[in-house]
């Protein structure tokens, strides 16, 4: 089959590879319809995350069961599904408490696994043509319709970017009438404001520095914040200041309440820095939140943070050290949540969502690619250029969705 090959730093390649097999009697075996470049994909395409040579990218995988082990019972030859990024066990001590996201069995290398993914076990992504699936009754979640049907992109995202942005809003506790500022107009931060909205946030500021991603916040109602027009934290509160509800509504005093009471971080170490966006400052969105959520807020953080990155800008980052403005924190009355999505907890809920109409994540695709033209994506991906917000690879060619 074919499937996407990392084989260096900024260098993927289409190539033939072994088809995948039955090795447990709880896998199994799916071809895949569509599949997503994500911008976590990009650590290791970058080399910021090591990656072994010849590692299959992929970890936003659906398609339709061709083959299942003697074991599994509720899955079947010929259902349409779509996969966590999160491989599972379903029953060790955290996902029988709901965190598959640290599932102590199925990584050998340590807690929590992945598809394609470095330090996330020895499972092959889904940038390709088929995927085994570890214990398929738990990880596959059957989907309606059939494969390329006006649902496909929008199923697809449940695989990671759709529950990722709503575990933002989650951790930041985004509720009705809330007010919200995302950091990061990319794929998740986009969904993390859209989250935001489906939850009742009355108010949802998106910060970036990409016109195109800006746009897109605004087509869903939010507010966007231009962070190369100046101090997004400053823009922000001088927005709320202006608004009536806030002007005539703040008795002397309480100033102070004029900044957002949720905060989601959907940038994480490559933050650029404010003063000059062609350097990294990888606390600069931390110390933004901080400063823009009121006394008692609450901020989430699903932008990720390694413990190790070669490309760190000095050698407390290269080993996933920050210092982290606790004293403010802890002034504030601030809580923070934060860590990897236990996708398992939400996509049932949000695939109904979709099928009912209420939510259509799929607004933030921005190209439907066949599997060979991966390597030219990637680079204009990484690139953020030529409006390439989500990329989504169709192995069976984009005429068949």
């Amino acid at each position: 089959m074919r499937a996407i090959v990392y084989k260096g730093p900024n260098e993927v390649s289409v190539e033939t590879v072994a088809d995948p097999e039955i090795e447990a009697a709880t896998d199994a075996i799916v071809r895949i319809t569509s599949s997503g470049i994500c911008g976590s994909d990009l650590h290791m395409y970058e080399g910021r995350t090591p990656a072994s040579g010849d590692m299959r990218f992929g970890h936003e995988n659906m398609g339709v069961v061709e083959e299942v082990g003697s074991a599994v019972s509720a899955i079947h030859v010929g259902d349409r599904v779509v996969m966590p990024f999160n491989i599972a066990c379903g029953t060790c001590f955290n996902c029988a408490r709901g965190f598959t996201n640290a599932c102590l069995v199925v990584n050998p290398e340590g807690v929590s696994a992945g598809y394609g993914y470095a330090g996330m076990g020895p499972f092959p992504g889904g940038q390709a043509e088929r995927l085994r699936v570890p214990f398929a009754d738990f990880n596959c979640l059957k989907l309606p319709g059939k494969p390329g049907d006006e649902l496909e992109d929008d199923f697809l995202l449940l695989s990671d970017v759709f529950p990722t942005g709503y575990h933002g809003a989650e951790l930041a506790g985004v509720g009705p009438g809330d007010t919200v500022a995302v950091f990061g107009a990319g794929p998740v931060g986009l969904l993390a404001a859209y989250s935001s909205m489906l939850r009742g946030a009355a108010e949802v500021y998106v910060v970036d520095g990409i016109a195109e991603r800006l746009a897109k916040a605004e087509e869903i109602g939010a507010i966007a914040i231009d962070y190369t027009a100046g101090e997004p934290c400053k823009q922000i509160e001088k927005l709320r200041r202006a608004n009536p509800l806030v002007r005539g509504g703040l008795r002397p005093g309480e100033e102070k309440m004029a900044g957002v009471m949720c905060g989601i971080d959907a940038v994480g170490y490559q933050a650029r820095s404010v003063d000059n966006p062609d350097k990294e400052n990888p606390m600069q969105v931390i110390d933004e939140l901080v400063h823009v959520v009121n006394p008692t807020g609450r901020i989430g953080i699903v932008g990720v943070y390694f413990a190790e990155d070669p490309g760190g800008v000095n050698g407390a980052a290269k080993k996933g050290q920050f210092t982290l403005p606790l004293g403010d924190i802890f002034e504030k009355g601030l809580t923070i949540g934060m860590g990897q999505t236990p996708v398992k907890k939400y996509n049932a809920y949000l695939r109904d969502l979709i099928v009912a109409g209420r939510a259509k994540p799929s607004f933030i695709v921005s190209h439907r690619l066949d599997l060979d033209a991966a390597p030219e994506a990637y680079e204009k991906f990484d690139s953020r250029t030529d409006g390439y917000t989500k990329v989504v690879l169709k192995p069976e060619g984009v005429a068949a969705s």
